[in-house]
């Protein structure tokens, strides 16, 4: 792939994961960048590095998993990419690898029959508790989009939940959604399995 194909799926991608009105897949990646201003600027050897050693079908996830991996879309640049981008795209493809096994995990470790329904109770000025568990690092952001698939919670929590923290978390779970591409059947099987014991 050329450097300026990359550099056009990091800039859809970063609009992507930093503005609520920009979709990847609404804009099938299209972002207004032109050839001219990419050769203006000063870092894009590091797209011309990136397009020599990925494929171009490694090219997206290798950018999603660092969009997904960071604390901060909106400050990741590309050096920091070019840095710790590799780390995160292996640990990232692990993760989607062994994505049912983790999802039992996380939510053996979080879940019993008893507090389920309490995990999503939204009371007036205050977190969730699935929300203050994943903020804690007790659960990833993949269990998170997982169950929103399965329970359609977010929407709820969307309406009742006015702070800029569940805004942010909220955000990251619409945008990383689409990429997260699941056998929803499958994953409500495993919640049932832990939750209610069913085979």
């Amino acid at each position: 792939m050329a450097p300026f194909e990359t550099y056009k799926i990091y800039v859809a991608l970063k609009n992507h994961f930093t503005k609520n009105n920009y979709d990847y897949f609404v804009y099938c990646g299209k972002s207004r960048v032109n050839l001219q201003s990419f050769y203006k600027r000063k870092d894009r050897f590091w797209f011309e590095k990136i397009a020599r050693q990925k494929k171009e079908n490694e090219i997206l996830n290798f950018f999603v998993s660092s969009f997904v991996s960071c604390n901060d879309p909106q400050s990741l640049w590309i050096g920091e990419i070019i840095k710790e981008g590799e780390e995160n795209y292996i640990n990232w493809q692990r993760k989607i690898q062994s994505l049912s096994y983790i999802f039992k995990e996380e939510i053996e470790s979080i879940f019993t029959q008893k507090n389920f329904d309490e995990m999503f109770v939204v009371e007036e000025n205050k977190h969730p508790k699935i929300l203050k568990d994943y903020l804690q690092g007790k659960f990833s952001l993949e269990t998170m989009v997982i169950l929103d698939k399965i329970l359609g919670y977010k929407s709820r929590f969307d309406k009742k939940l006015k702070d800029p923290v569940w805004e942010f978390v909220s955000m990251r779970i619409t945008k990383y959604s689409p990429f997260l591409n699941i056998d929803v059947f499958h994953y409500k099987k495993i919640l049932k399995e832990v939750i209610l014991g069913e085979k």
